[in-house]
């Protein structure tokens, strides 16, 4: 009898699994039946309890090889006005019918108007609170309100909006000319309450003959452009300081803040040096970050003292005064300290930028300051942000030419024109 009742329990155990397994898709959704917003506007509203919030919803019939050709647009994008970014999607059903879901967010942009408002932040840190909003979204900042942002940003080579976005920010990323400006690191770097985060900055309305400059001392929006390529630019970082935007960063400061942070992983740097041998030209260079800084941090000092190393490989690209390096060890040794003395004036009138005008260090310096305190409490007295304007910081290069170019040898311009 204790074995028949026994069998009759073993065979229940597979009916129970099978009615409590098919309850995990309770919440399933199709789809189908949802629109996913890749992309967020917020710009100030004429309330001031209240956003204006724009939604970015790809259309993703649009390049996908199962759809085949379609007339359908490759993204819609509505405006609307909301108390904030989380109750708004069902404000927004009032005009798309499918379900608004920020799943597949990858680019917030937010107006500088807003946000350089003291309040920002308590608007933002609502995405703390959405289990749709990830982490590793971007905040980017633009000098319009980020309604005519979106409506002027329209792609010519890749329409899908959700592409478009997505490699523009690596890209920027890998050269340097962007930051690396997630969600994650914001949160992170604002409740330490000790550097400065940094956002990437963009417009889709370029100034009118703006001055030229080199390759990457532009900001977004003073790149002279022609042709009919799509009018918005990605280019430098906004600043923000205790979660509030206090400044702006051009290609190459942005460039040399990433060079700083350890954090950060820049692959593809191009830009050019001053020629040591003609001061018409400027030499091309590839910088290569192989390691990592050497950082020294005295708080016994007053002001405290910091110390920085930044070990640099470079390949020298060009040679328009076509000067052979190959065969004079002395003229390698001229243009090593041109760069050099480039590098260093460069990094160190970032770090006067930094203390002077934003209060704040513009990478994550803080970190290596907290290993010469014993406790936390220690680390809070010395009150790294206030202090940081007094410090006495020198940034130092270490640079070593790793190439010249595929061609090494070039000849002397003399010997072609005779």
């Amino acid at each position: 009898m204790e074995k028949r009742n026994m069998r009759r329990k073993l065979l229940l155990i597979p009916i129970v699994l099978l009615m409590i397994l098919p309850s995990g898709c309770y919440d399933m959704r199709e789809v189908d039946k949802l629109a996913f917003v890749v992309a967020m506007g917020i710009d100030k509203s004429k309330n001031e309890n209240q956003l204006k919030i724009t939604f970015v919803i790809a259309n993703p019939e649009v390049g996908s090889l199962v759809s085949g050709s379609t007339d359908e647009p490759p993204q819609e994008v509505i405006t609307i006005h909301s108390s904030d970014f989380i109750t708004a999607k069902n404000t927004a059903n009032t005009i798309v019918a499918k379900q608004l879901t920020y799943e597949l967010l990858q680019l917030m942009v937010v107006s500088e108007e807003l946000a350089s408002d003291n309040n920002f932040i308590r608007w933002f840190y609502d995405t703390t609170k959405d289990r749709e909003i990830r982490r590793d979204t971007y905040l980017a900042i633009s000098k319009e309100e980020a309604s005519d942002y979106f409506k002027n940003n329209k792609p010519k080579l890749e329409t899908r909006p959700h592409k478009y976005f997505q490699l523009m920010i690596r890209r920027g990323v890998e050269t340097g000319m962007l930051p690396d400006s997630t969600f994650h690191r914001f949160y992170e770097i604002t409740e330490q309450d000790a550097d400065a985060f940094l956002a990437i900055y963009t417009t889709a309305k370029p100034k009118e003959n703006p001055p030229l400059r080199h390759e990457d001392e532009y900001i977004a929006g003073e790149v002279a452009a022609n042709g009919n390529a799509n009018t918005t630019q990605f280019a430098g970082a906004a600043v923000f300081k205790e979660g509030v935007m206090v400044g702006k960063l051009n290609g190459q400061e942005t460039r040399l803040a990433s060079i700083l942070d350890e954090t950060t992983d820049i692959q593809d740097v191009l830009s050019t040096i001053h020629d040591p041998f003609n001061k018409k030209y400027r030499l091309a260079i590839r910088i290569h970050k192989k390691q990592n800084n050497k950082v020294n941090v005295n708080v016994d000092q007053n002001p405290p003292k910091v110390r920085i190393e930044v070990p640099l490989v470079l390949d020298v690209l060009s040679d328009r005064s076509m000067v052979d390096y190959t065969k004079d060890a002395r003229k390698r040794e001229i243009l090593r300290k041109q760069i050099k003395t480039d590098f260093e004036r460069e990094f160190n009138k970032l770090i006067s930028k930094s203390q002077k005008e934003f209060k704040a260090c513009v990478f994550p310096l803080s970190l290596d300051a907290r290993k010469h305190f014993l406790t936390n409490a220690e680390y809070r007295k010395f009150n790294w942000m206030k202090t940081y304007p007094e410090m006495d910081i020198h940034v130092s290069v270490n640079i070593q030419l790793s190439g010249l170019g595929k061609q090494t040898k070039v000849p002397k311009i003399q010997h072609l024109r005779d």
